[in-house]
């Protein structure tokens, strides 16, 4: 099952979505363009069923094959929503939002699966159900999460979940996957330091809050490297550093530190969420300081499930002659991962080239990769469930 002919027909129409989509990059929940043109779309490809506002602004379309002897519906997901970054390419299809780009290429990911949704509908040669699944909120705002919450799975009936994305760095027309933990589980912290303000001069009359932070900080690097064992994975990062003054002689009574712990084991999450209190709390302590840490859980870990690994694997070679199997997992989170928890499935990457590393503001997607991400959608569904 190579690249499908009717990809390359197609794509200079996906192409023309693509930067459409590019043209109009809209955040989080507020995708409503974007959900609109996607259903637009949906409705005209002669989906079965098209339905708008899943998960605030999610969408989803449904596309029954020439039989239903089986019964098996698999679920294909592609997110929305871009990034608050001024873009940097100088393309003639920049953004026309300001602050505002699509640099993760969500907008390539929506156009591909528009693409397979439209050649699914049109040939319906398989057994079963597709349904295709347009998400927002991937950035940070688990718009995933909120699907589920809104009966995805369930008023679907979803047997198994599929999700792609971009990888640049790779050659376009390559795929790249492993069994088990391909992505991190991300979480954030904020440490509050409180201690005792006072002027700059006079650093014996206050507790310093700025000397406190500056220990806790390099404290924290401690808890990955003396605390996790060295042949798993953990990162803890501090991003943020805030004090409740500007003044260049002023010692601030409060500082904030914000930032993020990632995992790929849940005893190495629940050391890290552990060993930042500790260490924030204790060595505050240590300067007659107080520190106040809230952390919050946020991604979990996107787990590749073993049988539909194998799969997701057997479509790409499929496709490609290079399918990375075992690629080293990424410390980056996914919010695909609550659909990974809720039913078995697959997350591959696809190359998008030499460019720019995603969340960068030179970024952007390689139309070039949207017949080999297209074929990859609809073949999952041909090959879970082939015609009788």
């Amino acid at each position: 099952m190579p690249v499908k002919n009717r990809f390359a027909e197609l794509l200079p129409e996906i192409t023309a979505w693509r930067r459409e989509f590019h043209e109009n990059p809209e955040l989080l929940y507020e995708v409503h363009r974007t959900a609109g043109r996607v259903a637009q779309l949906l409705r005209e490809f002669g989906c079965d069923e098209v339905t708008e506002g899943i998960g605030q602004t999610g969408v989803v379309g449904v596309i029954r094959g020439k039989s239903d002897t089986k019964g098996r519906v698999i679920g294909l997901r592609a997110d929305m929503d871009a990034l608050p970054i001024n873009e940097q390419t100088g393309l003639g299809y920049a953004s026309k939002t300001p602050g505002m780009m699509h640099a993760c290429g969500h907008d390539g990911h929506t156009a591909m699966l528009l693409g397979a949704a439209k050649y699914l509908a049109e040939t319906r040669n398989f057994d079963g159900t597709a349904v295709v699944i347009f998400q927002p909120a991937e950035e940070g705002g688990a718009g995933g999460e909120a699907m589920l919450k809104d009966g995805l799975t369930e008023r679907w009936k979803i047997d198994e979940y599929y999700g792609m994305h971009n990888m640049p760095g790779i050659p376009v027309g390559t795929f790249a996957i492993r069994e088990g933990g391909i992505m991190a589980a991300a979480d954030q912290f904020e440490i509050t330091v409180t201690g005792k303000g006072g002027h700059a001069a006079k650093p014996h009359e206050v507790i310093d809050t700025v000397v406190v932070t500056a220990h806790i900080i390099t404290a924290l690097q401690s808890i990955v490297s003396r605390n996790v064992d060295p042949l798993k994975n953990g990162v803890v990062s501090a991003c943020v550093v805030s004090t409740d003054s500007t003044a260049h002689n002023v010692i601030p009574q409060v500082v904030k530190v914000k930032g993020t712990a990632r995992s790929l084991d849940p005893e190495i999450r629940d050391l890290l969420e552990q060993g930042i209190t500790r260490v924030a709390t204790n060595t505050a302590a240590a300067f007659g300081a107080s520190a106040v840490v809230d952390y919050q859980r946020g991604y979990p870990v996107t787990r590749n499930h073993p049988a539909e690994t194998d799969y997701a694997i057997a479509v790409a070679r499929g496709i490609s002659p290079e399918v990375n199997t075992n690629i080293d997992p990424m410390m980056g989170g996914e919010d695909f991962s609550y659909m990974l928890e809720s039913r078995p499935g697959a997350y591959i990457f696809v190359g998008n080239g030499d460019t720019a590393m995603v969340h960068h503001p030179a970024y952007d997607f390689s139309d070039e990769a949207i017949p080999f991400g297209s074929s990859w959608y609809a073949g999952m569904v041909e090959s879970r469930m082939p015609a009788a």
